[in-house]
């Protein structure tokens, strides 16, 4: 398979691997709702936050979108539509090192991406998808790196968004009108899309020109252009009309005895004088209750960008000068709907001016779900000013919503309903001499400790000090840890206040007073904290 190739490439293969794991501090203060109702708001850089997250949430997430910077060299505005913003600059100089200076943008992009991405596949669950919007600018490059990432066995389709609809007469050559969004799903083979919820426009076609007691119907092709052994034959038509067989390069799809069945169970229609091309009738009592997903998505139903930018000013007038090409809510919900249940986790890493909690918020309000959501912004006057203020505005209730003037005796709104925790990043779990620091709590360290041992989550969060930490794969995980200043050591009577478990057993501690012999006989395998404590 064709690979891609960059500038920089080698320094970021396994860049995800050495990002080190940091706490995530919640800030009360800027959180809205008891307890965030499962969602979160991460304040800080996406690649760091993904690795600060990765114990906590690994494949458990069912859809993923992100809107990335296009890399249009757009650098005019404060949300900075390019790589050569000083957080980027800050990193490319540490993950790539000197030879960042001779990037080109393009390569900038891709190193700024790869790691990102991969880190990202990690969260999804193996029946997820991603989501990834993008323009001419990096779609190629996009698609080649996600078929590395990705694997190209779980490209599903690229879906075009007709972004604008009425052309710019100021194009230098051509008026682009669309954007993509590029869908990968974690595994192709297994992965299931729902359908779109019918609407009264799907129906429109469906008339009953024969008065059929079965109801409403349409008339489909009776010819298609795959090839069938028994699908070219002469039929007669209710006029006496002889039709010699489909039209050229054509079979019908029917052998002549079920055509035959199909005329006498009147699901065949010749036009209202018997003497047209037969055609099938499909009812609209016996199609499937959705409609199956189509690769063209038109602004009339899921949004244009003047449509989004209406919503966001709407509801932060001073956002029009930070975002000027936000997506639409309707683009995000037509996402979930496609690629969620209503009790999933939804992520976004490039969270901007929140479209993505806000589409989950009114998806949940609309059908009675409980979807989630995780979204990270790395700039922090945005995080908090227009994405976490968004989302409040839109949860709570307040003065009527609308894109026209409010006058002062309209109702209330009562808002979407639900909450978030808002956070940000602390200090790595080591510090420079590979010591746990200070402010680690034993919650974040169990947590750690499971990840970097399993490869998954804990199921449940830990909150309190129980040495006994979680249970897989018929092996039981223990940490005895008081902090940095009190010394926490494996001894008999220690061992005595261990949860019992019949099979392997992994404790983490201090020190250990047990000899070699002792361990073996109990079946448990020690390990020293911090040293064998797995950093990153």
């Amino acid at each position: 398979m064709p690979t891609l190739n960059w500038i920089g490439k080698d320094a970021v293969l396994n860049h995800d691997q050495t990002v080190p794991y940091r706490l995530l501090h919640c800030e009360g203060d800027l959180s809205v709702g008891e307890a965030g109702q499962g969602n979160l708001l991460v304040e800080g850089d996406n690649l760091q936050a993904l690795k600060a997250l990765l114990p906590y949430y690994r494949k458990q997430v069912k859809c993923i979108y992100i809107d990335p910077p296009y890399n249009t060299g757009n650098e005019g505005w404060v949300y900075n539509d390019a790589v050569n913003s000083p957080e980027i600059k800050k990193w490319l100089g540490a993950a790539v090192g000197g030879e960042a200076e001779d990037l080109s943008r393009h390569d900038k992009w891709l190193c700024m991406m790869y790691p990102r991405l991969k880190l990202l596949r990690e969260f999804l669950r193996d029946d997820g998808a991603i989501f990834i919007s993008i323009d001419d600018n990096e779609a190629a490059h996009l698609r080649a790196m996600m078929d590395e990432v990705f694997g190209a066995q779980n490209f599903v389709a690229t879906i075009v968004w007709q972004k604008i609809f009425s052309p710019k007469s100021s194009a230098r050559h051509f008026s682009a009108n669309h954007d993509f969004v590029l869908l990968y799903a974690k595994n192709a083979d297994t992965w299931q899309r729902n359908l779109l919820v019918r609407t009264e426009a799907h129906d429109q076609r469906y008339k009953n020109p024969d008065n059929d007691p079965r109801g409403l119907w349409a008339s489909s092709d009776l010819s298609a252009r795959n090839y069938y052994s028994l699908g070219i034959y002469p039929i007669t038509a209710p006029s006496g009309r002889v039709i010699p067989g489909p039209p050229r390069g054509t079979y019908w799809r029917v052998s002549k005895e079920n055509f035959d069945e199909l005329v006498r169970d009147n699901r065949i229609w010749w036009g209202a004088d018997g003497n047209n091309v037969p055609r099938l009738k499909r009812f609209l009592s016996e199609v499937q209750e959705g409609v199956v997903p189509q690769t063209i998505w038109f602004h009339q139903e899921v949004g244009n960008t003047q449509e989004a930018k209406k919503e966001v000013v709407a509801l932060l007038p001073h956002a029009e000068e930070v975002f000027s090409t936000p997506k639409p809510t309707r683009l995000i919900q037509r996402i979930l709907q496609i690629a969620t249940d209503k009790d999933s986790l939804v992520l976004d890493s490039f969270a901007g001016s929140g479209t993505t909690g806000h589409a989950v918020l009114q998806m949940n309000k609309e059908d009675g779900g409980n979807r989630r959501f995780i979204l990270i912004e790395m700039a922090p006057e945005i995080c908090r000013e227009i994405t976490a203020e968004r989302l409040r505005r839109v949860i709570e209730p307040r003065p009527h919503r609308s894109l026209r003037p409010v006058r002062s005796d309209e109702e209330a709104s009562e808002g979407l309903g639900g909450g978030f925790r808002y956070c940000t990043l602390g200090e790595s779990l080591f510090d420079e001499r590979g010591q746990i620091r200070d402010k680690v709590k034993f919650g974040d360290l169990a947590h750690h400790i499971f990840f970097t041992e399993t490869g998954e989550p804990l199921p449940k969060r830990v909150t309190g000090r129980t040495p006994f930490i979680g249970l897989l794969n018929g092996s039981a995980y223990y940490l005895l840890w008081s902090g940095p200043e009190v010394e926490a050591v494996l001894t008999l009577a220690a061992l005595k206040q261990l949860k019992a478990h019949d099979g392997p057993k992994i404790v983490y501690a201090d020190a250990c007073r047990l000899s070699l012999t002792q361990l073996q006989a109990r079946n448990i395998v020690f390990k020293q904290v911090p040293y064998e404590v797995k950093a990153g």
